[in-house]
């Protein structure tokens, strides 16, 4: 039987700014998923290193039993390749990493997607991590590293595009994540060279479409055609929900991710919703068939709020209820 699609919605924040503040508001608001995302960009190792450490600690572990135990759904959305793996095998396998432009081998970002070995032990690593996620939900996401160009260029790997590399990770992960784990799905991440929908590779049954438009003009509604970012953004959107599907398609934009706002950095600068975008943006998402609608809101922790105030994020709540009241018409 076909399931009932279910209209939800998530807010990410990064593992520290985590408190009860943020537990309450979510659920005071009805917010049904609070995800946890490691800080990106060249960091990503450390930070989701320190993340996993701090699953293991009684404390936070208390935090995520309290938000669980007030209803809301916990996940986790990294940029985890690195993690993965890790920059000091490099000396040992050169040949595990990727290949940039110029011929080189590097322990930049990503890896070598054709080499077997170096697969086998992402993949291992990524079902170690899946078990250290406490509290997480059967949706994961590890997602590749956090650039334009992140890919490999060797003989083998430039038969593939971006997206089809990424592929056939996501693919080979999923296969290993359920069998430790068999309700398991995995997200691709649809976001700078990957918004174009792979082609030689198909998604194997599981894989949902996660999109994250952060070129995108955050200012002027996605549907507005006079918008050249958006209009960018956009080119490839019904073509990649053609090719995952609308089950559980998932949209990850950035409403209310106050560390873009911020340029990635401290102290936080206040910070003021756009109410019009976001419930244009949701209609817009809502019609082409995403029925997960989630938004980046970092920088919004416990710092933020003696500088500032409490943060607003009352208009995407307001949004997702809106959605959702039309739906039960």
């Amino acid at each position: 039987m076909k399931k009932e699609k279910r209209l939800t919605a998530s807010l990410l924040i990064h593992p520290e700014e985590l408190d009860r503040a943020w537990i309450d508001r979510c659920v005071s608001l009805g917010i049904p998923t609070l995800a946890l995302h490691p800080v990106g960009g060249k960091r990503a190792a450390l930070m989701m290193k320190n993340m996993l450490e701090r699953l293991e600690t009684e404390e936070f572990r208390a935090l995520l039993d309290e938000a669980t135990e007030k209803g809301l759904q916990i996940e986790y959305e990294m940029h985890a390749a690195r993690y993965f793996l890790p920059f000091y095998e490099f000396e040992k396998h050169p040949e595990w990493f990727r290949m940039d432009e110029n011929g080189k081998r590097t322990p930049d970002m990503n890896f070598c997607v054709s080499n077997e070995e170096a697969m086998d032990y992402v993949v291992k690593r990524a079902t170690q991590t899946a078990k250290r996620l406490y509290r997480s939900s059967h949706r994961y996401f590890f997602w590749l590293d956090d650039a334009h160009d992140a890919f490999c260029h060797c003989p083998e790997c430039s038969k593939y595009s971006s997206s089809d590399q990424q592929m056939l990770v996501m693919n080979r992960m999923l296969a290993e994540l359920r069998r430790d784990d068999p309700e398991a799905t995995l997200a691709y991440l649809a976001y700078y060279s990957t918004l174009t929908p792979p082609e030689k590779v198909q998604p194997a049954e599981g894989i949902f479409l996660e999109y994250a438009p952060i070129d995108r003009d955050h200012h002027r509604p996605m549907s507005d055609k006079t918008s050249e970012k958006n209009n960018s953004q956009n080119h490839h959107i019904e073509a990649l929900i053609e090719k995952f599907g609308k089950d559980g398609a998932k949209v990850l934009d950035y409403w209310l991710d106050n560390s873009l706002f911020s340029d990635w950095k401290k102290p936080p600068k206040p910070f003021a919703p756009d109410i019009p975008v976001i419930h244009a943006d949701f209609d817009y998402y809502h019609a082409l068939g995403f029925d997960d609608l989630s938004c980046f809101a970092c920088y919004l922790g416990e710092d933020y709020r003696e500088l500032h105030g409490e943060p607003d994020v009352k208009p995407f709540a307001d949004a997702y209820h809106t959605l959702c009241e039309e739906d039960a018409e």
